[in-house]
């Protein structure tokens, strides 16, 4: 694991493989780098340099109690300080729900950093609904069973990692409530993507794994995305535990991706906004 400073915060980060075609996966809301622990050395096998980060209250992270230090422009700049302490110009930068729609934010943001986008069951407009149903409990509970909380996340801390499926389970219940409070209120307080206008002006190949079934991640807004982005690939999964366990098809679906995206990046640059959304691979 390695680490860096960030406006005095710890942020860490596991590393994955070597070379030119570096790609940053970012976990999804209240999890951590390590779902990303086998899809990692996977895409390094393949020749691609893979780093996973924790984000702030995330992880192996700092995880202060100030929700002030929590929002997607926060998140997206703690990317840039991972490819900064890297030596990293420019990488393939996305993840998974929280961390798509980071990749999102910093292709709005630093365009100039973001060679591709991976964007995995993106949260945008049509799961605000869900959005608000969910999380909304969830803050509520957190904060009238702070106790019981705090003491069943030292409870679930003492277990071992055993399973990669249980783990990302006992992932959540490890997790202190006060940080959980404030990542969540952070959110809740701000936008949770940029909006329709700033996303058509993405140009760089993406990316999109949606799948069905979910409402606080419909396909709807991966198909969405796949329309509004000029040089967009969209991918159905069979469900949300098609790449968790039977990760086959998709990670091949992402290597072919990454081959293509580092390939001939200045051929990319000059084919302009061509779009490839026409078709969804299944």
């Amino acid at each position: 694991m390695g680490t860096l400073s960030y406006r005095g915060y710890r942020i860490a980060f596991d590393e994955y493989g070597e070379g030119g075609r570096p790609i940053v996966l970012v976990h999804g809301l209240l999890m951590n780098r390590r779902m990303f622990e086998r899809l990692g050395p996977a895409l390094a096998r393949r020749g691609n340099r893979v780093i996973c980060v924790d984000l702030l209250g995330h992880g192996a992270s700092d995880q202060p109690d100030d929700l002030r230090l929590y929002s997607m422009p926060l998140f997206s700049e703690q990317v840039v300080a991972v490819l900064d302490h890297l030596d990293i110009e420019r990488a393939v930068v996305g993840g998974t729900s929280l961390g798509a729609n980071i990749g999102i934010e910093l292709a709005v943001r630093h365009p100039d950093r973001v060679e591709g986008l991976f964007v995995e069951m993106p949260v945008l407009d049509n799961a605000l609904a869900a959005v608000a149903a969910i999380f909304a409990p969830v803050l509520l509970g957190l904060r009238i069973g702070r106790p019981a909380v705090e003491l069943s996340s030292r409870i679930a801390s003492l277990i071992p990692r055993t399973n990669f499926l249980v783990d990302i389970g006992l992932d959540w219940a490890r997790r202190r409530p006060g940080p959980s409070i404030a990542v969540l209120e952070g959110l809740l307080l701000g936008e949770t993507a940029p909006g329709r206008a700033q996303r058509e002006l993405i140009d760089c190949p993406a990316l999109i794994v949606g799948h069905p079934g979910d409402p606080l991640h419909p396909f709807s807004d991966s198909g969405m995305l796949a329309q509004e982005l000029p040089r967009a690939q969209l991918v159905e999964a069979g469900s949300i535990l098609e790449w968790r366990l039977r990760p086959r098809r998709l990670t091949g679906e992402l290597a072919r991706f990454l081959e293509g995206v580092w390939a001939a990046p200045d051929a990319h640059a000059a084919n302009g906004k061509g779009r490839d959304t026409n078709s969804v691979a299944r």
